[in-house]
């Protein structure tokens, strides 16, 4: 079976060289916005559209599912206070990862990918592990990507600038406001 992969996305700045390099690839691979995490709306908005329109430049398909901040409010609740890599972001990952993952395997795709640890200030490790569990959990595969090796982080700057890309200040995740 050809590989068919669903690539969790959750901006573009983060995600435009992995899309650019398996598209030049010739992967068959679809991008995928699940991110409940985003606020204010507005916000989640402006980074919806900035990853559309990086789909857009290499030719692959944008798949958005739902908005639900009140689900991820709720599942966070008691963590508000937790620092960044701390366990509110365990519980963000997996919960995204696990909700994109069922709709792969519902919409026949063979393995999901995620570009959540490509900035620095996450911890790759933490979601490699929401990941594992995730594909425990439901029985789809997780492909580690590396997104910030061989030249990746070069390529991921050059293009924020040459796509003059929208790059925010934080990661979404404002459990106070």
């Amino acid at each position: 079976m050809t590989e068919n992969i669903l690539l969790l996305s959750c901006c573009a700045p983060c995600s435009c060289a992995v899309i650019k390099t398996m598209a030049e690839e010739q992967k068959k691979f679809s991008v995928v916005f699940y991110n409940p995490n985003i606020r204010p709306l507005s916000e989640y908005e402006k980074r919806r559209d900035e990853n559309k329109r990086v789909c857009h430049q290499y030719g692959v398909e944008f798949i958005e599912l739902e908005y639900d901040n009140k689900a991820w409010c709720q599942a966070i609740q008691g963590l508000e206070n937790e620092p960044e890599r701390g366990k509110r972001c365990s519980i963000c990952f997996h919960l995204r990862l696990k909700r994109v993952m069922e709709y792969a395997l519902k919409n026949n795709f063979t393995a999901v990918a995620s570009v959540l640890g490509v900035s620095r200030y996450k911890n790759l490790e933490q979601v490699n592990q929401m990941a594992e569990l995730a594909s425990q959990q439901t029985g789809c595969p997780y492909v580690h990507i590396e997104g910030r090796k061989n030249g990746m982080q070069e390529l991921r700057n050059a293009l924020i600038k040459e796509l003059e890309l929208y790059n925010q200040t934080y990661c979404g995740c404002t459990p106070r406001v």
